[in-house]
Order: C-alpha cells, then structure tokens, then sequence
C-alpha cells in the first residue's frame, strides 16, 4: 500500500483545512494539494506547497506589480517568447515542494539533479518499512544490444518467473536479516546505520523535494523522455500532469519547446539545407559519424 494509515489520516485532515490568503493560488494546483498520485507498486507523488503561478513567471519578467494593463493572450505569448528563447530565471519564481515516495535505485538516479532541496527519510533514526518494487513481468526485460545504459526486449515465459522470484526472495531474505540484526530481543542489537548496509536497492524510501520551476523543467525534459529508465519516467509522467494543471502556459510552452522538440548540431543544421535544395545527401557525404547519422535520421525521418 504506498500510503500507511497515518499518512493517510494527516492528508485528509490537510485537505479539510481551509485558510483565507492574500498568496497566489493556482486553482489547478489546489486539487492536487495533499493527494497521493499512485507511481509504481508502493510509491507516490503528493504536492506539499507551491509558490506562483503563470503570472508569477509574468510579472518577474515585466517587473512590475500585478498583472497591469497585459491580457492574458499576451502573457502566454510572453512566457513562449521566454522558453523559445531560454530566458530561464523568470521561471525560477515559481517553486513547488513534493513529498515523494520511490526505489532507493530510482532516488539515486533522481539526486544526480542537484538544483533541489532534499530531506530523506532517514534509515539511521528509523526502521525502513518492508516494501520493494517488485517490476510487473513486462518490465524484466534484457540487457539492450544497442544501448549499454537501457534494457531490449522483455523477458517470457520461465525466464522472466525465474527473476522475479529472485528479486523477492532475495528482497524477503535482506529485509529478515535486517530486522534480526536491529533486534534487542535477548541482545543488544546492531546500530540501524550499520544494519541498513544490508538492505536491497529496491527498497522504498521517501523525501521531501523542493525545486523551481526551471529547474523542474530540466529534470522533466530528461525523465519524461521516452528513452529514460522506466522506473524513474513514471514519476516524471505523473509530476508532468500535475505541473500541466499549476502552469497551464508555462507547460505547453515546455512541451512545445524542450519536451516535443529536438536539437540539431550545425553540420546537421547544414546538411537539412542541403536535402531542401534538392541536394542527395548521404551519411559519406554529410560529415557527420555513423551514430551522427542514424541520430539525424531519427529526427528528420516520417513517423
């Protein structure tokens, strides 16, 4: 269950609150306040608090008070002008604080983005819950032939059983050896940071995760990215739909601009010219590498 009791009853008594202010509110965000978005088996996303909100990224760039005489066809225009161009800091107003819920495998992945403020749970004060991702039969797949860092195809049959009885037993058999050494029934008991060496990397951890908006953008573009590791895309898919709903704008314009976009080097750039000029361009001819190449023909190429 990737909510405990508690939890559960500390958000529904959030959720029943209401306070006046004189703050921005997003109404899309206030839906999302305090509710556990589901990712993977045990593992969640929940929004904590936010700060701004398309007009926030506005008003910085304009610096002025207020939303002034500007409509609001003219600040979406203005927020695509500033992500089409890269002018990233008036997106840095806007702020967002998560509480999370994810695979030690997938958090130390996510922690190589170090633009955030981040507080674990701490395994040295607390005993870890007994909780693993387990990955559903369709994704235990094999080693990619092409990618070193990616997996192919997906395992069947016996063989993909075989692993996954692996990983739970051996998640089982870590997590009993774990409590056994932390037990001070008849014995003193081994100190919590030493007996959680012995603890998988499938097992749940949870944080708290603050970052701007720019920022989130960037981990965003790389995660949400169909080739990013499944486990850690999942939460990028779920935090997406949530950003999509604070900052309506500001998102399409992430869309349209980082997330369905590409990037072309200058030899690519010149060989494009060459193919619109009527120009049969080749990969012997065009100056670029054989992986230049096929990474060229991936963009340019139909469907």
């Amino acid at each position: 269950m990737p909510l405990s009791a508690d939890q559960q009853a500390e958000i529904e008594a959030q959720r029943a609150q209401s306070q006046p202010t004189r703050r921005v509110v997003a109404e899309g965000m206030e839906d999302h306040l305090y509710t556990a978005h589901q990712v993977l088996d045990h593992g969640f996303v929940r929004v904590i608090d936010y700060m701004g909100d398309d007009a926030a990224i506005c008003q910085a760039a304009r610096v002025s008070y207020g939303k002034g005489t500007k409509s609001v066809q003219n600040d979406e225009g203005l927020i695509r002008y500033l992500m089409r161009h890269w002018h990233s800091t008036p997106f840095e107003m806007c702020e967002i604080k998560l509480h999370v819920k994810l695979p030690v495998f997938v958090a130390r992945q996510w922690i190589r983005h170090r633009t955030a403020n981040v507080n674990e749970y701490s395994a040295r004060y607390s005993i870890l819950d007994r909780e693993f991702y387990i990955p559903a039969p369709e994704h235990v797949a094999a080693q990619s032939e092409i990618n070193n860092q990616g997996r192919g195809e997906a395992l069947q049959g016996e063989e993909a059983a075989r692993v996954l009885e692996i990983l739970k037993a051996d998640s089982a058999r870590c997590y009993d050896n774990y409590e056994a050494m932390i037990d001070q029934d008849g014995q003193q008991g081994l100190a919590r940071e030493l007996a959680r060496m012995n603890l998988p990397a499938n097992i749940y951890t949870q944080w708290y995760w603050k970052v701007d908006l720019h920022n989130l953008f960037h981990f965003l573009r790389l995660r949400a990215d169909p080739h990013a590791q499944y486990e850690i895309r999942v939460y990028a898919d779920a935090m997406c739909k949530i950003v999509s709903d604070w900052v309506p704008f500001a998102y399409r314009a992430f869309e349209d601009y980082r997330l369905g976009a590409v990037s072309l080097s200058a030899q690519m750039v010149t060989c494009l010219r060459r193919m619109l000029a009527g120009e049969d361009v080749t990969q012997e001819t065009s100056g670029l590498t054989a992986r230049e190449w096929r990474e060229f023909q991936d963009v340019i190429r139909e469907g």
